[in-house]
């Protein structure tokens, strides 16, 4: 494939379409016109962009041989999956139970920074048991639903896994709803709009208690969507949330680059600080995981 063709064809394409609609009888002004769009004021010029390479490290079948994973975990998202560095440094701070971010680029893998740990950690504790060990909290649905189309294509590769994953959202069906109040799943998928109505509506009090009983972890993905007065509304929620757990949760958050500024020392220091804020719970500066290339 050609890949500056294929631009070329569907600018092309977008072209006719505008120009299908555009009936200028301004003789002057329609030569204006066509010359603009000729030159291609509609469109941005072809960009190219080289992807990032990050630096590799063990496969999760390797790992489960040294007895740092369990088998069942390295089955479900696959033995022969090779981890980043970064990923593999998220692994490692989530067996000390330490709190931790991740910030590293697109297509870095970043949900498989708290996926394997939670898998992990339910795999080894009761899976039998039916109640909600870890809330991940996207900003969007659309995540939430791409998200669940890629723990559906590991489900594939262990069709008797124990782990039952769920989304609670405004989405579904009020009979949905009712069948994840009464078996709550493992890992509970949500946005924090739906989060602040479980700790607020009085029907999600005896679901609340069940969701929050157990919880072992509490992710924030996307953390740099959280911004301002959103941020400080969220900060708030997630504050209340551990109080009625009356626990804290291992904290874990992933995000895109949130620093740009200083070195890297600094920049983990500057992400570290903002991350203690939203969870409220202290994230030290090492632990702030970033990509190597």
């Amino acid at each position: 494939m050609d890949v500056f063709k294929l631009r070329e064809a569907v600018v092309n394409e977008y072209r006719s379409y505008v120009e299908s609609f555009i009936r200028v009888y301004d003789p002057d002004i329609g030569k204006f016109i066509a010359d603009s769009l000729h030159k291609g004021q509609l469109w941005p010029d072809a960009v190219l962009q080289l992807n990032p390479a990050f630096e590799m490290d063990k496969t999760l079948g390797e790992l489960a041989q040294e007895g740092l994973l369990a088998k069942e975990t390295a089955r479900f998202f696959g033995e022969n999956i090779r981890l980043y560095k970064h990923q593999r440094q998220a692994l490692d701070i989530a067996r000390k139970n330490e709190p931790y971010v991740v910030t590293t680029g697109t297509g870095s893998g970043k949900s498989l920074t708290y996926l394997i740990p939670i898998y992990e950690w339910i795999i080894k504790h009761n899976p039998a048991e039916h109640s909600v060990r870890a809330i991940i909290v996207y900003p969007m649905n659309a995540l939430i639903n791409s998200q669940l189309n890629a723990i559906d294509k590991y489900q594939k590769q262990f069709p008797g896994s124990p782990v039952r994953f769920a989304r609670f959202t405004g989405q579904e069906k009020e009979e949905e709803k009712n069948a994840i109040r009464n078996d709550p799943p493992h890992v509970l998928l949500t946005n924090y709009v739906m989060l602040e109505y479980i700790l607020m509506r009085p029907s999600e009090r005896s679901f609340l208690r069940t969701a929050t009983a157990d919880l072992q972890f509490l992710v924030m993905d996307e953390l740099h969507f959280y911004r301002g007065r959103q941020g400080a509304d969220v900060g708030m929620l997630l504050r209340r949330l551990q109080q009625k757990a009356g626990h804290v949760p291992l904290v874990i958050g992933t995000s895109a680059t949130m620093v740009s500024k200083g070195d890297r020392i600094e920049r983990c220091k500057a992400v570290a600080e903002v991350a203690t804020k939203l969870f409220g719970v202290h994230i030290k500066p090492e632990n702030i995981v970033d990509e190597t290339l």
